[in-house]
C-alpha cells in the first residue's frame, strides 16, 4: 500500500503519462502509462541496456525507429482462438503489423553493437506466407478480392452482369416515361434498383414502392418488369457474402493456429516501442544515462544538476518558470540528510526529485542529470510527503504523517526475521516535514528518534524539518548531514539552491520585520528566542557568506581555466600550422631536387646513348666527358669545402666524385697533371684530382711536377654495352617459376650485362627476379635500368 501512496506523492502517473506521449503505438503508449517498476536490478539493468541501445541506434538513423503499420491486433487473436469470424479490417491489420515488425527486426540485424536488441528478435517469426495470403484475400479497402476464391470470381462475374441488365432496363423505362419520373436518376433501397416517380404519376409506371421523399412528391418505384431481376441480384448477393465469409473464416483459422507465436510478436513489439519512448524521453529532457553504484564500496552518489522532470515538462508545455537544478553529492557513509529553511525554498520539490530520479533509473529511463549520474538501486522508495487530512476519518496533519511513517517503518520491517540485528534495507526514505503539527518539543524529539532508527534500517533517508534540534544530529552521528535551501533577505524570495553541509537558519523574524511587522514587536520576539539562537544565526549566515565567496572563487578559477584550455588550443593549432607549412615547404623542396635529378639523368643518358652509337673514338670520349662534367656542375649543389686534406687515390680506392654526385672506383692512379681515370657503373672516365674525395670527406693532395713530362695519351675507353635484341629477355606475364628458367639459360651463355623486362604489375614477378638473381653465381649486381630503357621495369644484371 504505501508503494502506492508513494508514487501518488511523487506524481509518477503523471510522469508516465509524458512518457506515452513518446510511443509509436497504442500498444507502447498502453504500456507506458501502466509503466511497471522492476523488483530486481538485473532487469533495470536489462532495461538501461534497452534504452541505450535504441538511443544509438536512433542516432545511427536518418528518421528514426519505424513503427509504421504495427496495430494492436490482441483482441482481433482472442476471437480468432474462440472460432469467430475476423473482419477484412482486421484480418488486413494483422497483414500489416506482420509486415511492420518484419521491417523492424531488419533495422535491428542490419545494425551491429546491439547485442540485446538483436537478442530480443532474434526468435521473432513474422509469418510472410500468412501476410501474403492476407493481402491476396483482402484488398487495401479491406474488402475480399474477386482472387480470393475461383467460385467468388464467377459469382461476382454474374453480379456485374445481372446488374447491368437491371440498369438496362430502368435506363429505357427512363426514356419512355421521362414525363412520369421526376429526374433521370437510378438509385437503390434496400439494395433495390429504383427510379423516382411524381407521385400525381405512379400509375403509368407499375411496380413496387420502396420509399417516398420527405415531401411525399416523390415515389422510389422498383417497375414490375425488373422485380425478378432484383430477385436474382438478391440472392446472387447472399451467394456473394456467403463465400466471403468461408474465405475470411479460413484466414481467420490460419492466424488462429499461430496465435501463440503472434502473441510473443505483439510483447516484443511493445518492449521495443516502450524502450524507444523511453530513449526519445530522455533525449527531450536531455538526461543521461544512469550507473547504479555499491556504497558499500565507498561509492558516492552523483547527481548533478538534477532537474525534476515534471518541471521541465511544465516549463517546455505550460510556460512555467525555469528549472533551478539542485547537487546532490552525497558520501556513503552517510544514512540521514536533513534539510532545513524557509517555506517554498524548495525541499519538497528537492525529496520529488530525487525520489523521480530513483524511479526512472530502476524502469530504465535516464535520469535529467549531468554526466556522470552515479546512483544505487533502492529496492523501495518510501515517501511520506504532504498532508493527509481527512474530515471523514477524523485526522489531523499529524494523525496522517504518523500513520503514513508507520506504514513505511512496516515495509522496512518486513525483510528482517524476528530476533535478528537492526540491518541497513536497500531503501530511499523520503519525509517531508517530519515531526510537525503536534507539539515542538515532544514532535523534535519523536523526530530525532525516528531518524536514527532510519539510520539504522534504511540506506538513505532525506529529511525536511523546521526543528533546529535535529541540525546538531551531524556533530554527534557521522551518518547524518545537514543540508539547507538558500534564501535571499534582499528579496525576501528564495533562489531554491540546496547548500550542503550547513544549516538552514531562521528566517522569520528578519522577514517579518521586512514585511512591516512593528520593530518593537520583532526586538522583543529576539528576547524571547534568546541570544543563542541569535548567535547560532550569525554563525550560519558567516558560513553561508564564506560558502558564497569559495564559490565565487571557484567560478573565478573555472574562468581561468577555461581561458588557459581556449589559448593553449590556440597555440596547439599554430604550431600545427607551421609545422603543417614547414612540411609543405620541404616536401616542395624534395619534389624540385628530383626533378632536377630526373633531368640530369635524362641529359647522361642521352650521352650515354650517343657514345652507344658506333665505335667511340678518344675524342668523342673526351666530348662526354666534358659534357658530364657540365651536367654536374649545372645540377650538383655546391658543396662546403672540406677541411680535411691529405688524401691521395690509390687505383682499387673507392673514392666520390661531388659534382656528378657519384661513387667510382679508381682505375689509373693520378699523374703529373693531376688526372686519373675512374670507372662508374659501366662509364669509364678521367677527371681531376681536385674534383675528388674520399668516402669520408677527405680532399686530395696535389701533385708537385718535378719536370715535364711527355703528354700522356688517354687511351679510348671500352666500348659501353649496348642493349641490344640478344641481350635483353621480355618476361611480362610469365610466372615466377618460368621465369627463373629462362633467366637461368639467358645469363649462361651472356657475355655481358643483360637486360629483363618483368614490369610493374603487383611486383611479385619483379621481386621473384631479384631473388633468383642475388642467389646465381654468375651475376656480380644488378640495378634498375635507366628511366629511358623502363626505369623500375626493368633490371639490368651485370654478368662476372
Amino acid at each position: 500500500m504505501i508503494q502506492s501512496e508513494t508514487l501518488e506523492l511523487l506524481e509518477w502517473h503523471r510522469l508516465c503519462q509524458h512518457l506515452a506521449t513518446f510511443a509509436a503505438t497504442k500498444l507502447g503508449a498502453t504500456a507506458a502509462r501502466h509503466l511497471k517498476i522492476p523488483d530486481s536490478q538485473s532487469q533495470s539493468e536489462q532495461l538501461l541496456g534497452q534504452t541505450k541501445e535504441i538511443y544509438q541506434l536512433e542516432t545511427r538513423l536518418t528518421t528514426g525507429l519505424s513503427f509504421e503499420g504495427i496495430q494492436d491486433i490482441g483482441d482481433s487473436l482472442e476471437r480468432a482462438e474462440r472460432s469467430g469470424i475476423l473482419t477484412g479490417d482486421e484480418l488486413l491489420a494483422i497483414a500489416t503489423t506482420l509486415a511492420g515488425v518484419r521491417n523492424l527486426r531488419r533495422v535491428i540485424d542490419n545494425q551491429e553493437d546491439l547485442p540485446i536488441l538483436t537478442e530480443l528478435v532474434a526468435d521473432l517469426r513474422t509469418y510472410p506466407e500468412l501476410e501474403q495470403e492476407i493481402h491476396r484475400c483482402i484488398d487495401e479497402r479491406a474488402q475480399v478480392t474477386d482472387r480470393a476464391s475461383q467460385k467468388l470470381g464467377e459469382i461476382r462475374t454474374d453480379l456485374r452482369r445481372l446488374r447491368s441488365q437491371i440498369t438496362q432496363k430502368l435506363q429505357n423505362i427512363l426514356q419512355a416515361k421521362s414525363g412520369a419520373v421526376q429526374e433521370q436518376l437510378i438509385t437503390q433501397r434496400s439494395d433495390r434498383f429504383v427510379i423516382p416517380v411524381k407521385a400525381p404519376q405512379k400509375d403509368a409506371i407499375p411496380g413496387i414502392v420502396h420509399d417516398t421523399s420527405t415531401s411525399g412528391a416523390t415515389l422510389y418505384v422498383e417497375p414490375n418488369s425488373v422485380v425478378p431481376l432484383g430477385n436474382q441480384l438478391r440472392q446472387i448477393i447472399r451467394r456473394e457474402q456467403a463465400e466471403e465469409e468461408t474465405i475470411r473464416r479460413i484466414l481467420t483459422e490460419q492466424v488462429a493456429a499461430v496465435k501463440p507465436d503472434l502473441e510473443r510478436l505483439l510483447a516484443i513489439v511493445t518492449t521495443l516501442d516502450l524502450a524507444t519512448a523511453r530513449s526519445r524521453y530522455s533525449y527531450w529532457l536531455g538526461a543521461n544515462p544512469p550507473r547504479f553504484i555499491q556504497r558499500e564500496d565507498s561509492e558516492i552518489i552523483t547527481l548533478r544538476n538534477l532537474r525534476h522532470p515534471l518541471l521541465v515538462w511544465q516549463q517546455q508545455h505550460e510556460q512555467g518558470q525555469p528549472v533551478v537544478p539542485v547537487d546532490l553529492l552525497i558520501s556513503p557513509q552517510i544514512r540521514v540528510v536533513t534539510i532545513t529553511g524557509p517555506n517554498t525554498g524548495g525541499k519538497t520539490v528537492t525529496l520529488k526529485t530525487l525520489g523521480l530520479a530513483a524511479l526512472m533509473a530502476k524502469v530504465g529511463l535516464f535520469v535529467p542529470a549531468r554526466e556522470p549520474v552515479e546512483i544505487p538501486w533502492f529496492d523501495q522508495v518510501l515517501a511520506d510527503i504532504g498532508d493527509e487530512q481527512s474530515l471523514q476519518q477524523s485526522l489531523s496533519t499529524f494523525s496522517g504523517h504518523i500513520r503514513r511513517i508507520s506504514r513505511i517503518l512496516e515495509a522496512l520491517g518486513n525483510g528482517e526475521a524476528e530476533g535478528e540485528l537492526p540491518t541497513s534495507n536497500s531503501a530511499l526514505v523520503l519525509l517531508d516535514e517530519v515531526g510537525a503539527g503536534t507539539d515542538p518539543v515532544e514532535g523534535s524529539a519523536l523526530a530525532i528518534a525516528l531518524l536514527q532508527y532510519l539510520a539504522n534500517h534504511a540506506q538513505l533517508t532525506i529529511a525536511t524539518t523546521h526543528f533546529g534540534e535535529l541540525k546538531a544530529l551531524k556533530y554527534e552521528d557521522d551518518r547524518f548531514e545537514n543540508a539547507s535551501v538558500e534564501f535571499d533577505e534582499s528579496t525576501l524570495s528564495p533562489t531554491y539552491r540546496l547548500l550542503w553541509g550547513i544549516p538552514g537558519r531562521s528566517n522569520a523574524l528578519t522577514i517579518a520585520l521586512r514585511l512591516g511587522l512593528k520593530p518593537e514587536v520583532v526586538e522583543e520576539a529576539k528576547t524571547q528566542v534568546g541570544e543563542a539562537t541569535d548567535e547560532v544565526n550569525q554563525v550560519i549566515a558567516g558560513l553561508e557568506a564564506q560558502r558564497r565567496r569559495q564559490e565565487t572563487k571557484a567560478a573565478e578559477a573555472q574562468s581561468l581555466l577555461q581561458q588557459a584550455e581556449r589559448l593553449y588550443k590556440e597555440v596547439s593549432a599554430k604550431a600545427a600550422s607551421l609545422e603543417e607549412r614547414e612540411s609543405s615547404l620541404r616536401a616542395s623542396q624534395e619534389i624540385a631536387v628530383k626533378q632536377a635529378i630526373a633531368q640530369a639523368k635524362g641529359e647522361i643518358a642521352q650521352v650515354i646513348r650517343r657514345l652507344q652509337k658506333g665505335t667511340p673514338t678518344a675524342q668523342e670520349a673526351q666530348q662526354a666527358t666534358n659534357a658530364l662534367n657540365q651536367i654536374g656542375q649545372l645540377y650538383q649543389p655546391a658543396t662546403p669545402a672540406k677541411p680535411k686534406v691529405g688524401f691521395m687515390p690509390k687505383v682499387g680506392d673507392r673514392i666520390r666524385v661531388p659534382k656528378l654526385g657519384q661513387i667510382a672506383d679508381v682505375i689509373a692512379a693520378p699523374n703529373e697533371d693531376g688526372e686519373l681515370s675512374v670507372r662508374f657503373g659501366l662509364m669509364k672516365m678521367t677527371v681531376k684530382l681536385q674534383d675528388v674525395e674520399s668516402l669520408d670527406g677527405q680532399k686530395a693532395e696535389s701533385i708537385v711536377k718535378s719536370k715535364p713530362a711527355p703528354a700522356v695519351v688517354t687511351p679510348p675507353p671500352q666500348s659501353v654495352p649496348v642493349r641490344t635484341s640478344q641481350n635483353t629477355i621480355d618476361l611480362r606475364g610469365k610466372r615466377v617459376a618460368d621465369a627463373e628458367y629462362i633467366l637461368d639459360k639467358a645469363i649462361s651463355e651472356a657475355t655481358g650485362p643483360v637486360w629483363i623486362i618483368h614490369g610493374y604489375g603487383t611486383g611479385k614477378l619483379r621481386q621473384g627476379v631479384h631473388t633468383f638473381l642475388q642467389q646465381h653465381s654468375r651475376v656480380n649486381n644488378y640495378e634498375p635500368a635507366e628511366q629511358a630503357d623502363g626505369g623500375t621495369g626493368v633490371t639490368v644484371a651485370h654478368i662476372k
